[in-house]
């Protein structure tokens, strides 16, 4: 887990900018930091700290508290045997000098030890034949009494004096949710029978209201085992689901419920209903119907009486709807805001602005102008466009649906965005000239700094000077790229090159091409533009961009749509727009002259590594070597559908496609070196460690040139510093030895290739040969090529 070592305070001073730094003192030497959290009034910090125990190898954590006008920090407890237990939730405000905390029971003693002598075998039984189809999880429950015992937690009222109270009795408590007037505190928990075939967020949920003083007021449900979910987009469990408080309410509960038994392909109308009921009803109090849904609910922005918005969605269709409802008026009819497709950016409106109130909930910002009786919303959106994401404030008349643009973002240079309305301090409407937004600023070169602007007169005040966090590549050079496939669908990618790298005079780099498909139901909506040319490139611990200190050509994020329109599905030809794809990139790159045919290196991780092990497969003139980390590569043993909502039928319905995907099924075929590296404890449904095993000896059956790295402890993203250098060092040694040092001719491998891309190679590498001036001679640089890991925005 990471976390942090120290904490500073800045105060915000009236004219927009940062007061002196207030640093966090008292606190142990090598402490490590997490959970910070702010009370409602700001006047206190809370947070876990754990160090080394000179008595224990391990480390456990403990809650301290912080006063921010001093600095001073301080345990919460003063015994010193209460530590915290951060399993599932850790700690909530109750109030202001009240926390309730998930602590570790006193009684706990030593954890259960497993018998030498098993009590008896394990058994699974399905002798009622009930249909029960589950994803590929990793990561299941293998000892319950074991999982009892970490996860059981005690619950504490802790007050700022030093009072403590134990609440309740031990229970393996998932979330804890006081009510935006204090009196009432939502508790969720789990319980037995347990499941080892489905995640602990199926197990039987149990959910009570009790006061804030810790007495038990009732139960609000208590859903049983959810072992039956359907595999369909969509699908749901059945009962009560996101139970939650109304923000613009003191106590006043909401929550949907589905018609259709929770399973997408039933059709029904309304699919959901969504139900609200005050935390104490009277007597014979029925819960009251708030909004009736033919797609699936997907949440509520609350405002007041007056209005909120309710969202629903269905994937299948990419249908999203927003509507206006006034909760406190049931003579006021719903009506539809937005009824769009959620994968055409291009139309997307944003989403509407959150002030924060006296009680710490968020409510929708409601603004207003001089003489003017209109009401307006604050919409923040991306602002995609051809020519990149220009995000934007746009005023809504919540009446007429007009729009006035108000805020954009610097198309030429920089990217801005807005990161948070500061207009809270007081209650009611806002002011169009008190108007106060946190807003973030970069470009290529320059990292992200934070800004305040105010209204009327949009003054600008800068509150951070962050240093480039590697000021070894502030020079480098980044374009985002356009070109087709073959089938006309528009591609983009994000072509990086090392600071001081001319085509003309250096000619033609190694390459590295690191990718993530994605799904679509058109072409329109595939070719759109996401992302911005300007945005900072952002370099993670595994990011492909340190390799431009090592002078490769990096193709960050090329896209790769697989599109299934109307009624086809996607994955049907899910290697041939893949290739497709694959192709237009290197295509494009060559032409630009600024990748050498034959050393362009592919790479991945989870889906990503899935693409890069069916590229070696089916286009091997393309590239030569891949990186394939903590990928999933033979779809038989993700039977139950996979990548999430891509496919959602069964290995049984859909065999042939099955099959076709799976590159394990293509492991005779793969001739070019891969690299294969997975976490030894993966977590992530699907990819679990066995299929990289498992593509390994079926890649060293067939004689491939590959190799497997296992990181111990890792799960599906790697952490420990250990595991990253390691990462770092054998991408780097594979690319050094299998693509920069690469001497075979893109040709030489085109003859073994039953397919007949020869003629295309052939073609390509006439291209780089007119577009870099040079006829392919060798590289002599010495580079060194390096992994990387998926992030979002620009650190892939």
């Amino acid at each position: 887990m990471s976390f942090y070592t120290g904490i500073g305070i800045h105060p915000l001073m009236p004219d927009g900018s940062l007061g002196p730094e207030t640093e966090v003192s008292g606190l142990p030497d090598g402490v490590k930091i997490n959970f910070v959290t702010w009370s409602n009034d700001g006047k206190h910090l809370t947070f876990s700290v754990r160090f080394e125990e000179e008595e224990s190898s391990s480390s456990k954590l403990r809650v301290w508290v912080a006063d921010v006008e001093t600095g001073m920090a301080r345990p919460l407890f003063q015994s010193p045997d209460i530590y915290l237990n951060a399993v599932f939730d850790n700690y909530v405000w109750v109030d202001n000098s009240t926390l309730l905390v998930c602590t570790i029971p006193l009684s706990r003693g030593d954890p259960p030890k497993k018998p030498l002598v098993p009590s008896g075998p394990k058994i699974q039984s399905n002798e009622q034949k009930t249909i029960v189809q589950v994803r590929t999880f990793q990561d299941l429950l293998k000892d319950e009494d074991l999982f009892d015992y970490y996860a059981t937690s005690q619950l504490v009222l802790a007050s700022l004096d030093g009072t403590v109270k134990e609440v309740g009795s031990p229970a393996v408590y998932t979330s804890l949710d006081p009510s935006p007037d204090e009196k009432y505190i939502l508790i969720s928990s789990i319980h037995r029978p347990y499941s080892f075939i489905v995640p602990c967020g199926r197990f039987p949920k149990k959910v009570d209201l009790w006061t804030a003083d810790g007495n038990f007021v009732r139960e609000l449900c208590d859903l049983p085992l959810a072992e039956d979910i359907p595999i369909a987009s969509n699908s749901v469990r059945s009962g009560m689901r996101s139970l939650n408080w109304r923000a613009d309410k003191p106590s006043t509960l909401y929550w949907a419920e589905t018609q259709d038994g929770g399973d997408a392909k039933v059709e029904v109308s309304p699919r959901d209903i969504v139900y609200t009921q005050p935390a104490e009803p009277q007597e014979g109090e029925e819960p009251e119907i708030l909004h009736k849904l033919d797609l699936r609910y997907g949440g509520i922005s609350w405002c007041d009486d007056s209005l909120a918005l309710v969202y629903e969605s269905w994937y299948k269709t990419r249908r999203t709807r927003t509507w206006v409802i006034s909760p406190g008026s049931k003579d006021v009819s719903p009506r539809i805001l937005f009824d769009r497709s959620s994968e055409d950016v291009y139309s997307d409106p944003g989403s509407p602005m959150l002030r924060r109130t006296s009680t710490g909930s968020y409510v929708i910002a409601k603004l207003r102008k001089e003489n003017d009786n209109a009401t307006y919303l604050l919409l923040n959106g991306n602002g995609a466009t051809p020519e990149g994401d220009i995000p934007f404030l746009d005023l809504l008349d919540i009446n007429t649906s007009s729009k006035e643009r108000i805020w954009e973002s610097d198309k030429e240079k920089y990217y801005e965005s807005v990161v948070a309305l500061l207009s809270d301090q007081k209650e009611g409407d806002i002011h169009i000239n008190d108007l106060k937004i946190l807003t973030s600023k970069e470009s290529k070169t320059e990292n992200t700094q934070y800004y305040i602007q105010s209204w009327p007169d949009k003054k600008l005040c800068q509150i951070t000077n962050f240093r480039h966090p590697y000021p070894q590549l502030a020079s480098l050079q980044k374009e985002m790229i356009r070109y087709e496939r073959k089938d006309g669908v528009r591609l983009t990618a994000t072509l990086y090159l090392p600071p001081g790298y001319d085509p003309l005079k250096d000619g033609p780099l190694p390459c590295l091409v690191w990718s993530y498909p994605g799904e679509f139901k058109s072409k329109d909506a595939a070719g759109q533009v996401r992302g911005s040319p300007n945005e900072f490139a952002g370099i993670g611990p595994t990011s492909a961009l340190l390799w431009l200190a090592r002078r490769f050509a990096i193709l960050s994020g090329p896209t790769s749509p697989i599109i299934g329109e109307g009624d086809e599905e996607a994955n049907d030809r899910y290697v041939e727009q893949l290739v497709a794809s694959a192709e237009a990139a290197v295509e494009e790159v060559i032409r630009r002259g600024v990748a050498h045919p034959n050393k362009i290196a592919v790479g991945g991780h989870s889906y990503g590594a899935f693409m890069t092990a069916n590229l070696l497969a089916h286009a091997p003139h393309l590239f030569c070597c891949g990186i394939a980390r903590s990928g999933a590569y033979n779809r038989t043993l993700t039977p139950f559908g996979f990548q999430a909502q891509n496919e959602d039928r069964t290995l049984w319905e859909a065999t042939n496609t099955y099959v076709e995907m799976s590159p394990f099924m293509s492991a005779n075929r793969i001739k070019k070196p891969i690299l294969l590296i997975h976490g030894e404890e993966d977590n992530n449904p699907g990819t679990l460690t066995m299929q990289s095993d498992r593509f390994f000896n079926a890649l060293k059956g067939h004689g491939a040139l590959c190799r497997l790295v296992i990181l111990p402890f890792e799960s599906h993203g790697y952490s420990a510093r250990e595991s990253i250098m390691h990462v770092l060092w054998e991408t780097d040694r594979w690319l050094q030895k299998h693509c920069v040092s690469n001497t075979s001719e893109v040709s030489a491998d085109i003859g073994k290739n039953k397919d007949g891309e020869g003629k295309e190679v052939t073609d390509i590498e006439n291209k780089a040969v007119a577009a870099s001036g040079r006829g392919g001679a060798e590289l002599a640089d010495d580079i060194e090529s390096g992994q990387f890991y998926s992030k979002t925005r620009s650190l892939m």
